[in-house]
């Protein structure tokens, strides 16, 4: 099994080389697609000096979002599975293995790694509770049980990711992804996975407003099944 591994970069001066070293370094990635998402800092400057036969590197002219990023990188895509790997260093990719096991041992076909059943350093109290919350309303809505819907560590074929026809170009790709693939009747299978979430002075982006986004994309994909 060989994973396409898209990883979406805005502004990770800080991070982006130790997180593209960490994703290569796994035998099962066969390729890396970075997506620069507009970068105003050296992030560019620090991809295109990384060697690696792995690495793919697509420039957006201007920052588009998240959601963006990740539509080009599953479009890029040339092997059977895709992983969004974000370049912040939260996730490790050390665990990469531990996603693919239950889809070799055909268990599931999507895999989310679940940072509410493994270890973590803390995160934002608001934070913790916008997703938990997030998550039930999917659970409510779409009868299922996930602990964790926004994150990043999402697993699937790359012919399902393009089925989903996904349009968000910000983090409501999150929840969009989510309640595309639920409404298409695929279970979604979740291992704990360890998260070292920062905080806003190191990088972190996402705000109560995309919270409240989040909410509306749920609804919608919802009411128009």
């Amino acid at each position: 099994m060989k994973l396409s591994v898209i990883m979406p970069a805005y502004n990770e001066a800080g991070t982006i080389r130790e997180a593209i070293s960490r994703v290569v370094k796994q035998k099962l990635v066969a390729e890396l697609i970075v997506i620069n998402d507009g970068s105003t800092d050296n992030t560019s400057k620090i991809i295109q000096s990384i060697k690696s036969k792995k690495l793919k590197t697509i420039d957006h002219p201007q920052n588009l979002g998240k959601g963006a990023a990740v539509k080009t990188g599953i479009e890029e895509a040339r092997f059977e599975y895709i992983l969004i790997n974000d370049s912040d260093l939260e996730y490790d990719p050390k665990e990469i293995p531990n996603l693919v096991d239950p889809i070799i041992q055909q268990k599931a076909e999507v895999v989310y790694g679940s940072r509410f059943t493994g270890p973590r350093r803390n995160m934002f109290f608001w934070h913790s509770l916008g997703n938990k919350f997030l998550s039930f309303l999917v659970n409510l809505l779409f009868n299922t049980t996930l602990s964790d819907m926004e994150t990043c560590y999402k697993l699937m074929p790359t012919k399902l990711a393009r089925d989903l026809k996904l349009t968000s170009d910000d983090f409501t790709i999150e929840p969009e992804i989510t309640c595309k693939i639920l409404k298409k009747k695929n279970f979604i299978y979740e291992v704990p996975i360890s998260y070292t979430g920062r905080t806003y002075d190191q990088g972190k982006k996402i705000t109560w407003i995309d919270g409240l986004k989040a909410l509306k994309t749920i609804i919608w994909q919802r009411i128009t099944s």
